[in-house]
């Protein structure tokens, strides 16, 4: 029996990818993913619980903007290792900057440079997140990867993305599904 590589499901736009055990000695091992767009021609989602080695005032300063909030001293995430210069907002309210996009009622992106104005002036929106470049996948190749039971996916809780400490995103989006870490195998197995 032949396998369906073009395998169809709904869009997974707000919700999670949780990288199962199988991926712990790779790039994405322990991850978590807020997706952000998913349709025939790929999906692109960002990497909530990996930090870089930046605050989001180094960045501001780079960009020759004034900060003013201790806000911005909180790390930068690693939305994933696809244009890894391009920077993301995550936010929480659906004010509009000019390239904004709402993907639920509680969670906005952004990703034009107004907010970041707005963040170091303290006057962006109150739950945030930076995040320096995104994970994508080509047209059938995160439906594969699913299949293939490299992730799990459950619709996105805003209080996971913006309350609950980095080090526990990954545990406690598994907990949503009701497994434990010592639940998961690293061998898939198919019916």
């Amino acid at each position: 029996m032949q396998k369906d590589s073009s395998v169809a499901m709904d869009s997974l736009v707000n919700q999670f990818l949780i990288a199962m055990p199988m991926l712990d000695d790779s790039y994405f091992g322990r991850t978590l993913i807020y997706m952000c767009e998913h349709d025939q021609e790929g999906a692109m989602g960002l990497v909530v619980n990996r930090e870089a080695d930046i605050t989001i005032k180094q960045v501001l300063s780079e960009l020759d903007l004034e900060t003013e909030t201790p806000e911005t001293e909180k790390k930068v995430l690693i939305g994933g290792p696809v244009q890894t210069d391009r920077g993301f907002v995550l936010h929480n309210d659906s004010q509009k900057w000019s390239s904004s996009l709402n993907l639920s009622e509680q969670i906005t992106v952004t990703t034009s440079k107004d907010i970041l104005n707005s963040i170091g002036n303290d006057q962006g929106p109150n739950k945030y997140l930076m995040a320096l470049g995104y994970s994508g996948w080509s047209a059938g190749q995160l439906e594969q990867e699913i299949a293939d039971n490299t992730w799990l996916t459950v619709n996105a809780d805003p209080q996971l993305i913006f309350d609950t400490p980095i080090e526990k995103r990954w545990e406690k989006a598994l907990e949503v599904l009701g497994i434990s870490i010592e639940q998961l195998s690293t061998v898939a197995g198919h019916a």
